[in-house]
Protein backbone atom coordinates (compact mmCIF):
# COMPACT_ATOMS: atom_id res chain seq x y z
CA UNK A 1 0.00 0.00 0.00
CA UNK A 2 2.84 2.39 0.90
CA UNK A 3 4.70 1.59 -2.32
CA UNK A 4 1.52 2.14 -4.36
CA UNK A 5 0.92 5.52 -2.70
CA UNK A 6 4.53 6.52 -3.38
CA UNK A 7 4.15 5.62 -7.07
CA UNK A 8 0.97 7.69 -7.36
CA UNK A 9 2.66 10.61 -5.60
CA UNK A 10 5.67 10.40 -7.92
CA UNK A 11 3.43 10.23 -10.98
CA UNK A 12 1.44 13.27 -9.83
CA UNK A 13 4.65 15.17 -9.14
CA UNK A 14 5.93 14.33 -12.63
CA UNK A 15 2.70 15.62 -14.21
CA UNK A 16 2.91 18.87 -12.22
CA UNK A 17 6.56 19.39 -13.22
CA UNK A 18 5.79 18.73 -16.90
CA UNK A 19 2.85 21.15 -16.83
CA UNK A 20 5.07 23.77 -15.19
CA UNK A 21 7.76 23.36 -17.85
CA UNK A 22 5.09 23.49 -20.56
CA UNK A 23 3.69 26.76 -19.16
CA UNK A 24 7.18 28.24 -18.86
CA UNK A 25 7.91 27.29 -22.48
CA UNK A 26 4.66 28.95 -23.54
CA UNK A 27 5.68 32.17 -21.79
CA UNK A 28 9.05 32.08 -23.57
CA UNK A 29 7.92 31.07 -27.08
CA UNK A 30 4.45 32.58 -27.21
CA UNK A 31 1.27 31.44 -28.89
CA UNK A 32 2.81 31.20 -32.36
CA UNK A 33 4.90 28.13 -31.53
CA UNK A 34 2.94 26.49 -28.70
CA UNK A 35 -0.33 26.86 -26.83
CA UNK A 36 -0.68 27.03 -23.06
CA UNK A 37 -1.62 23.91 -21.05
CA UNK A 38 -5.00 25.38 -20.09
CA UNK A 39 -5.88 26.36 -23.65
CA UNK A 40 -4.79 22.93 -24.89
CA UNK A 41 -6.90 21.09 -22.32
CA UNK A 42 -9.91 23.28 -23.13
CA UNK A 43 -9.45 22.55 -26.84
CA UNK A 44 -9.14 18.82 -26.09
CA UNK A 45 -12.41 18.95 -24.13
CA UNK A 46 -14.17 20.71 -27.03
CA UNK A 47 -12.71 18.14 -29.41
CA UNK A 48 -14.08 15.26 -27.33
CA UNK A 49 -17.54 16.88 -27.31
CA UNK A 50 -17.52 17.39 -31.08
CA UNK A 51 -19.64 14.65 -32.75
CA UNK A 52 -17.29 14.68 -35.75
CA UNK A 53 -14.41 13.50 -33.54
CA UNK A 54 -15.98 10.19 -32.46
CA UNK A 55 -15.85 8.47 -35.90
CA UNK A 56 -12.15 9.26 -36.15
CA UNK A 57 -11.47 7.93 -32.65
CA UNK A 58 -13.52 4.80 -33.40
CA UNK A 59 -11.61 4.24 -36.64
CA UNK A 60 -8.24 4.50 -34.88
CA UNK A 61 -9.39 2.30 -32.01
CA UNK A 62 -10.63 -0.42 -34.33
CA UNK A 63 -7.44 -0.36 -36.40
CA UNK A 64 -5.26 -0.46 -33.28
CA UNK A 65 -7.15 -3.35 -31.67
CA UNK A 66 -6.87 -5.43 -34.84
CA UNK A 67 -3.18 -4.57 -35.28
CA UNK A 68 -2.41 -5.41 -31.65
CA UNK A 69 -4.28 -8.72 -31.86
CA UNK A 70 -2.30 -9.68 -34.98
CA UNK A 71 1.00 -8.56 -33.42
CA UNK A 72 0.35 -10.63 -30.28
CA UNK A 73 -0.81 -13.74 -32.13
CA UNK A 74 1.96 -13.74 -34.74
CA UNK A 75 4.64 -12.55 -32.32
CA UNK A 76 3.85 -15.23 -29.73
CA UNK A 77 3.67 -17.94 -32.39
CA UNK A 78 7.09 -16.98 -33.75
CA UNK A 79 8.67 -16.44 -30.35
CA UNK A 80 7.42 -19.64 -28.74
CA UNK A 81 8.37 -21.71 -31.78
CA UNK A 82 11.90 -20.30 -32.00
CA UNK A 83 12.41 -20.37 -28.27
CA UNK A 84 11.54 -24.07 -28.06
CA UNK A 85 14.41 -24.84 -30.45
CA UNK A 86 17.73 -23.38 -29.26
CA UNK A 87 19.39 -23.76 -32.66
CA UNK A 88 16.51 -22.10 -34.50
CA UNK A 89 16.46 -19.30 -31.95
CA UNK A 90 20.17 -18.60 -32.26
CA UNK A 91 19.88 -18.45 -36.04
CA UNK A 92 16.71 -16.36 -36.09
CA UNK A 93 17.57 -13.85 -33.35
CA UNK A 94 20.06 -11.79 -35.45
CA UNK A 95 17.53 -11.75 -38.28
CA UNK A 96 14.79 -10.47 -35.99
CA UNK A 97 17.07 -7.83 -34.51
CA UNK A 98 18.02 -6.69 -38.02
CA UNK A 99 14.34 -6.45 -38.99
CA UNK A 100 13.63 -4.53 -35.78
CA UNK A 101 16.30 -1.96 -36.65
CA UNK A 102 14.83 -1.20 -40.10
CA UNK A 103 12.88 2.10 -40.16
CA UNK A 104 9.33 0.88 -40.70
CA UNK A 105 8.39 4.00 -42.66
CA UNK A 106 10.50 2.70 -45.54
CA UNK A 107 8.18 -0.32 -45.74
CA UNK A 108 5.01 1.75 -46.03
CA UNK A 109 5.03 1.96 -49.86
CA UNK A 110 5.16 -1.85 -49.92
CA UNK A 111 2.26 -2.01 -47.46
CA UNK A 112 0.23 0.33 -49.67
CA UNK A 113 0.93 -1.79 -52.74
CA UNK A 114 -0.14 -4.96 -50.93
CA UNK A 115 -3.17 -3.67 -49.01
CA UNK A 116 -4.14 -0.39 -50.64
CA UNK A 117 -5.21 2.76 -48.81
CA UNK A 118 -7.56 2.16 -45.91
CA UNK A 119 -8.07 -0.01 -42.85
CA UNK A 120 -6.03 -3.07 -43.99
CA UNK A 121 -2.93 -0.94 -44.59
CA UNK A 122 -3.21 0.73 -41.17
CA UNK A 123 -3.68 -2.62 -39.43
CA UNK A 124 -0.74 -4.19 -41.26
CA UNK A 125 1.55 -1.23 -40.63
CA UNK A 126 0.66 -1.19 -36.95
CA UNK A 127 1.13 -4.96 -36.60
CA UNK A 128 4.61 -5.03 -38.12
CA UNK A 129 5.78 -2.60 -35.45
CA UNK A 130 4.73 -4.93 -32.66
CA UNK A 131 5.47 -8.41 -34.03
CA UNK A 132 9.26 -8.35 -33.76
CA UNK A 133 9.60 -7.07 -30.15
CA UNK A 134 6.93 -9.48 -28.95
CA UNK A 135 8.71 -12.31 -30.78
CA UNK A 136 12.07 -11.44 -29.25
CA UNK A 137 10.74 -11.23 -25.70
CA UNK A 138 8.74 -14.45 -26.08
CA UNK A 139 11.71 -16.31 -27.60
CA UNK A 140 14.10 -15.25 -24.84
CA UNK A 141 11.48 -15.99 -22.19
CA UNK A 142 11.15 -19.58 -23.42
CA UNK A 143 14.92 -19.98 -23.72
CA UNK A 144 15.33 -18.88 -20.08
CA UNK A 145 12.84 -21.43 -18.73
CA UNK A 146 14.36 -23.84 -16.23
CA UNK A 147 15.19 -27.15 -17.99
CA UNK A 148 13.28 -29.08 -15.34
CA UNK A 149 9.98 -27.84 -16.80
CA UNK A 150 10.75 -29.23 -20.24
CA UNK A 151 12.04 -32.49 -18.77
CA UNK A 152 8.79 -32.87 -16.84
CA UNK A 153 6.80 -32.30 -20.03
CA UNK A 154 8.80 -35.01 -21.80
CA UNK A 155 8.31 -37.41 -18.89
CA UNK A 156 4.58 -36.78 -19.01
CA UNK A 157 4.70 -37.32 -22.81
CA UNK A 158 2.89 -34.07 -23.55
CA UNK A 159 2.31 -33.16 -27.18
CA UNK A 160 4.05 -30.06 -28.57
CA UNK A 161 0.79 -28.11 -28.37
CA UNK A 162 0.17 -29.21 -24.78
CA UNK A 163 3.76 -28.42 -23.83
CA UNK A 164 3.41 -24.93 -25.29
CA UNK A 165 0.06 -24.17 -23.62
CA UNK A 166 0.63 -25.89 -20.24
CA UNK A 167 4.37 -25.48 -19.67
CA UNK A 168 6.08 -22.94 -21.91
CA UNK A 169 3.46 -20.20 -21.91
CA UNK A 170 2.77 -20.10 -18.12
CA UNK A 171 6.48 -20.26 -17.23
CA UNK A 172 7.41 -17.58 -19.75
CA UNK A 173 4.44 -15.30 -19.05
CA UNK A 174 6.30 -12.69 -16.90
CA UNK A 175 8.81 -11.97 -19.67
CA UNK A 176 6.09 -12.17 -22.31
CA UNK A 177 4.10 -9.53 -20.39
CA UNK A 178 7.07 -7.18 -20.67
CA UNK A 179 7.20 -7.81 -24.42
CA UNK A 180 3.48 -7.14 -24.72
CA UNK A 181 3.96 -3.78 -23.00
CA UNK A 182 6.66 -2.81 -25.50
CA UNK A 183 4.64 -4.21 -28.41
CA UNK A 184 1.56 -2.27 -27.29
CA UNK A 185 3.36 1.08 -27.52
CA UNK A 186 5.03 0.33 -30.85
CA UNK A 187 1.81 -0.99 -32.39
CA UNK A 188 0.01 2.19 -31.37
CA UNK A 189 2.76 4.29 -32.96
CA UNK A 190 2.63 2.20 -36.13
CA UNK A 191 -1.13 2.50 -36.42
CA UNK A 192 -1.02 6.28 -36.03
CA UNK A 193 1.80 6.56 -38.57
CA UNK A 194 -0.25 4.50 -40.99
CA UNK A 195 -3.14 6.92 -40.59
CA UNK A 196 -0.88 9.93 -41.03
CA UNK A 197 0.53 8.82 -44.37
CA UNK A 198 -2.29 6.95 -46.05
CA UNK A 199 -5.78 7.38 -44.60
CA UNK A 200 -8.80 9.65 -44.79
CA UNK A 201 -10.03 9.00 -41.26
CA UNK A 202 -8.54 8.43 -37.83
CA UNK A 203 -6.61 10.34 -35.19
CA UNK A 204 -3.40 10.12 -37.19
CA UNK A 205 -5.20 11.69 -40.15
CA UNK A 206 -6.50 14.50 -37.91
CA UNK A 207 -3.01 15.05 -36.55
CA UNK A 208 -1.48 15.29 -40.02
CA UNK A 209 -4.27 17.63 -41.13
CA UNK A 210 -3.68 19.89 -38.12
CA UNK A 211 0.06 19.91 -38.84
CA UNK A 212 -0.46 20.88 -42.48
CA UNK A 213 -2.73 23.77 -41.43
CA UNK A 214 -0.45 24.75 -38.50
CA UNK A 215 -3.23 24.42 -35.94
CA UNK A 216 -1.10 24.39 -32.80
CA UNK A 217 -3.95 23.84 -30.33
CA UNK A 218 -5.30 20.88 -32.32
CA UNK A 219 -1.85 19.30 -32.61
CA UNK A 220 -1.19 19.56 -28.88
CA UNK A 221 -4.74 18.54 -27.92
CA UNK A 222 -4.51 15.36 -30.01
CA UNK A 223 -1.05 14.68 -28.60
CA UNK A 224 -2.33 15.06 -25.03
CA UNK A 225 -5.24 12.71 -25.69
CA UNK A 226 -2.99 10.07 -27.24
CA UNK A 227 -0.36 10.37 -24.49
CA UNK A 228 -3.06 10.09 -21.82
CA UNK A 229 -4.46 6.93 -23.40
CA UNK A 230 -1.00 5.38 -23.86
CA UNK A 231 0.07 6.27 -20.32
CA UNK A 232 -3.10 4.81 -18.78
CA UNK A 233 -2.84 1.58 -20.78
CA UNK A 234 0.87 1.24 -20.03
CA UNK A 235 0.21 1.78 -16.32
CA UNK A 236 -2.21 -1.17 -16.36
CA UNK A 237 0.23 -3.33 -18.31
CA UNK A 238 3.06 -2.34 -15.97
CA UNK A 239 0.95 -3.33 -12.96
CA UNK A 240 0.29 -6.72 -14.59
CA UNK A 241 3.99 -7.05 -15.39
CA UNK A 242 4.99 -6.37 -11.77
CA UNK A 243 2.37 -8.77 -10.45
CA UNK A 244 3.58 -11.59 -12.69
CA UNK A 245 7.23 -10.96 -11.84
CA UNK A 246 6.29 -10.80 -8.17
CA UNK A 247 4.70 -14.25 -8.36
CA UNK A 248 7.84 -15.66 -9.94
CA UNK A 249 10.11 -14.05 -7.35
Amino acid sequence: MIASSARWRDALLLVVVLLGLWQALYWIVGGIGISSPLATLEHAARMLMDPRFLPHARESGLAFVQALALAIAIGLAIGLSLGASRLAGEVAEPVLVALYSIPKVTLYPVILLLFGVGMPAKVAFGAIHGIVPISLFAMNAVRNIAPVHLKTARVLKLSPAATASRVLLPAAMPEIATGLRVGFSLTLIGTLLGEMFGAQRGLGYLLMQAMSLHRIESILALTVLLVTFAAAANALLLALDRRLHGRVN
